[in-house]
């Protein structure tokens, strides 16, 4: 009698049970129709009675479950009952997985418009919704999941959509056959993909090398006609300039090459560049030194204090100017080193440039002992002096008896030579003056200093 009672009363329950779903399926369906229909505010209050009735329906869903187990641990039959709630469930679980699709698929979408346009605050904030609709459907069908497992209905499928879309770690996922879908489906996906646009993005990888390789030849071109221009121009310019606007020249070309190929591959080239304007101005407080190389090398090329093969002293380097760019310069000393020096230095610093001029005066002095011939002396060097075919007659040499010192008179010699010739006719003249010297009987006395001794009687 007890056990008839209690099998009349748990199936008006479950009748009961599936009227409240049906009517809470139905309420639902008109709240979603409505929230199409009507403003803003309203579309949030609608919202908000939506997720209350799916709260209250997983908890129908849950009363159902418990009513399962019930009949089934009375020994009441609860087949029926066991065979509606896995077709609820099923159907249920399938729209919100669906759900959970359509909203991945769109947030991506909207991503990849946001990256182009971040500025559009109404697909940001729409975004915003999405995400946060995401995220409940991700949770209610964690939630309905566990329902299901309590029933032993597989879940395998649809623990996969939850492992790709949960954006945390849970055991709770991590079943084998679960892993096993996400990966197959992965896989899938992965292989259809590369299918699908590996023709393209061959062709746009060959596209790609094929215009830097065509802008590299560009560049070549761009430097020959730069530097041929140059070379003919009448105005007068410097070798570093011409150096530099040629380098210059061919980098530009291949930059424009470099931002064709990027734009053939479909990198979009105005946010990138916004990129770069922005990463720029960071950079350039950490480089202020490299940027006033830049500067100095600016002011170098425009007002042009020395040349290519000038003989220099600039920042404590004496040498050749072999190279310079718009950082630095690079000096060959008369040793074969070479030394690299940033053009901030250099323009800070004072410039000597030796061979600027056309001509240049060669300082000698010579010493003579105090019993030598003045008017012999003064001829001999003035004959080594003439007799030498690299010393110009114009500006004429001096030669003149320049002071008495401790241990010599000295004679400075100074004949002027064009710059090329310079340590020639200083070697030169110095070897001739020594040889003529002691032929003729004029000594070079060594540094010396007389000493006397005075005795005073005791």
């Amino acid at each position: 009698m007890l056990q008839e009672r209690l099998r009349k009363d748990l199936s008006s329950t479950s009748q009961l049970l599936s009227l409240h779903i049906q009517e809470l399926d139905e309420r639902i369906s008109v709240y979603n129709e409505k929230a199409r229909a009507v403003t803003e505010a309203e579309k949030y209050t609608l919202q908000a009675h939506v997720n209350g009735l799916e709260a209250l329906r997983l908890g129908f869903y849950t009363s159902l479950v418990d009513l399962v187990e019930t009949r089934e641990t009375l020994g009441l039959s609860a087949q029926v009952l066991r065979k509606e709630a896995e077709s609820l469930f099923y159907q249920h679980a399938e729209i919100i997985s669906a759900r959970i699709e359509l909203f991945r698929s769109t947030l991506q979408e909207m991503n990849k418009r946001l990256t182009l346009d971040a500025s559009n605050t109404g697909m940001q904030g729409a975004a915003n919704e999405i995400k946060m609709a995401h995220a409940l459907d991700v949770s209610r069908l964690e939630s309905l999941l566990k329902l299901m497992t309590r029933l032993d209905i597989d879940t395998v499928l649809y623990r996969s959509v939850l492992l790709r879309e949960s954006s945390g770690i849970s055991i709770r996922l991590f079943d084998s056959e679960a892993v096993k879908q996400t990966m197959e489906d992965s896989w899938e996906n992965v292989s259809e993909a590369v299918s699908r646009n590996l023709p393209d993005l061959l062709l746009k990888f060959l596209a790609f090398l094929l215009i830097l390789f065509v802008f590299r030849a560009l560049s070549h071109i761009a430097k020959r006609l730069v530097s041929s221009a140059l070379n003919k121009s009448t105005s007068n310019f410097s070798s570093l300039l011409k150096d530099v606007l040629t380098s210059t020249s061919g980098a530009i070309v291949m930059l424009v090459g470099i931002l064709v190929a990027l734009s053939q591959i479909g990198v979009s080239l105005g946010p990138a560049l916004a990129g770069l304007g922005v990463a720029g101005f960071i950079v350039g407080f950490a480089l202020q030194d490299t940027l006033g190389n830049f500067a100095a090398g600016g002011m170098i090329l425009f007002y042009r204090p020395y040349d290519v093969d000038d003989f220099v002293e600039v920042a404590g380097a004496i040498g050749l100017v072999k190279k310079m760019t718009l950082v630095s310069t690079t000096i060959n000393t008369f040793d074969n080193q070479t030394v690299i020096i940033p053009n901030s230095k250099i323009w800070g610093d004072v410039i000597k440039n030796v061979t600027a001029q056309k001509t240049r005066r060669v300082d000698l002095e010579f010493g003579i002992s105090y019993s030598d011939d003045i008017e012999k002396t003064e001829r001999i060097l003035r004959e080594i002096v003439e007799s030498h075919e690299k010393v110009l007659t114009s500006p004429a040499p001096n030669i003149r008896l320049h002071n008495l010192g401790d241990s010599s008179v000295n004679y400075i010699v100074r004949p002027w030579t064009k710059t090329p010739d310079y340590w020639e006719v200083y070697w030169d003249i110095t070897r001739e003056v020594k040889m003529r010297f002691d032929r003729d009987g004029i000594s070079i006395p060594f540094p010396q200093r007389d000493v006397h001794v005075h005795q005073q009687d005791a």
